[in-house]
């Protein structure tokens, strides 16, 4: 795919002849609600034809697959050529895509019930695990119920694997007084592990996630040994563990949210972990890039010497937050798809900004009321910056928080970066 920004006064009709694509083409790959309306700064992806390369004189079959970044083999094949290899000045060469990495592709689902089919039908391609969330833990060691065969059945239908996923906390409560009692509790931690082997053969699940957030400071080595435990019975079960991870970026990283959290310890005994890198724009909190790529990179830079790159999965938001301004503590801001996020911008005439350090866009915009509103989004750019940190990083895979909120630009570019690994798993 290629990714063009649009300028002032260009018409979808110019971006299309400039590509020689089809209008229909854009419209369908960005899903534009307006055509006719495109936006200054709005990103939009284009699908890219063959590349044709034209031999000069003097040139060699390995500088042409070198300057590409191709194969030799891949070279060779798509164009016919067998040895001895000739080849002659002003000959045509189609030059084949590049081989793509295989990664595992999470995604967390909180519509569970009949409105998770439609979702998972709609993504389940793009996906290799399914983690509806979330089961939550009380300080007996009981968990509560969730409506999540239906997603489970729907993940299996798409050749996707569901992860069980047990957590601490609500929107409206931290959960660290549950953790605490937990984690220093042996014959709580029995009667949870027990309920979560339960559960996972009765719906069916292929392995754990554990969720455990704002966990207390002192609690942190409680929380190795719990995660020891749950690991050692859920291999002896047949089943995988994964961890989320706060987005740390030192070991001394002080705060609620981070010190219980080990990094090493977590990637030692998981089988892998989801690191949370976003929410630094948090609902509650003052207006900024809610998966600002700066702060990212300072995590994965301190994720890596941890943690095996085989075993990190990059967190990857795929939602919109509207903030009022001026911001007051305690203001939440309203939360919607990106696809939401384009429409609001062209209902009032907003035009679309690009924050070159966070790799993120965003506008303002006065409402009816003569309100000022801030609003940071994803798009085509944001998202391939993520790709590309993915890559850069060599890492296992990517983790969405959450489905429900789209985004189509994301999925089709995902789908451009990277072979999707599924499993073989039935039901």
């Amino acid at each position: 795919m290629i990714i063009h920004t649009v300028k002032l006064d260009e018409l979808i009709s110019d971006i299309a002849d400039f590509y020689n694509v089809t209008i229909e083409e854009i419209i369908e790959l960005n899903k534009l609600p307006n055509p006719k309306n495109l936006l200054v700064g709005q990103s939009l992806i284009i699908p890219e034809k063959e590349t044709i390369h034209i031999v000069k004189p003097g040139e060699t079959l390995y500088e042409i697959s070198e300057k590409y970044g191709v194969s030799l083999e891949d070279l060779l094949i798509i164009n016919n050529i067998e040895s001895p290899y000739t080849l002659y000045s002003d000959t045509q060469l189609i030059i084949p895509y590049k081989q793509k990495p295989e990664i595992d592709v999470n995604a967390y689902i909180y519509n569970l019930g009949e409105s998770a089919i439609p979702i998972v039908k709609e993504r389940g391609k793009n996906l290799s695990f399914l983690s509806p969330f979330a089961y939550l833990i009380d300080e007996n060691g009981n968990l509560n119920k969730i409506k999540d065969k239906q997603a489970i059945n729907s993940a299996y239908e798409e050749n996707v694997a569901p992860m069980m996923t047990i957590t601490n906390f609500t929107v409206n409560e931290k959960g660290e007084n549950v953790a605490h009692i937990v984690l220093n509790d042996h014959r709580v931690q029995e009667k949870l592990i027990k309920n979560i082997v339960h559960i996972i053969k009765e719906k069916e699940y292929k392995g754990l996630n554990v969720d455990f957030e704002n966990v207390y400071p002192q609690d942190r080595e409680s929380y190795n040994r719990f995660l020891k435990l749950v690991v050692d019975r859920m291999h002896d079960e047949g089943y995988f563990v994964s961890t989320a991870l706060a987005p740390k970026t030192s070991e001394e990283q002080m705060g609620q949210l981070y010190e219980a959290h080990d990094y090493k310890a977590h990637g030692d005994l998981a089988d892998f972990v989801i690191l949370m890198t976003y929410e630094w724009g948090y609902r509650m909190g003052p207006p900024r890039a809610i998966s600002p790529i700066n702060e990212i990179k300072k995590v994965l830079d301190y994720a890596v010497t941890v943690i095996p790159k085989d075993k990190i999965y990059f967190g990857f938001q795929i939602y919109a937050r509207d903030w009022l301004l001026p911001y007051k503590e305690g203001q939440e801001a309203e939360t919607f798809s990106t696809q939401e996020a384009i429409k609001r911008a062209a209902k009032y005439g907003a035009e679309i900004k690009y924050d070159t350090v966070a790799q993120s866009p965003y506008y303002r915009y006065e409402d009816e009321k003569g309100r000022l509103h801030e609003v940071w989004f994803e798009d085509a750019r944001s998202a391939q910056s993520k790709f590309d940190l993915v890559k850069d990083y060599n890492l296992k895979g990517i983790s969405y928080w959450v489905l429900g909120y789209p985004f189509p630009q994301n999925w089709e570019l995902l789908n451009d970066n990277f072979n999707i690994k599924k499993f073989p798993y039935s039901n």
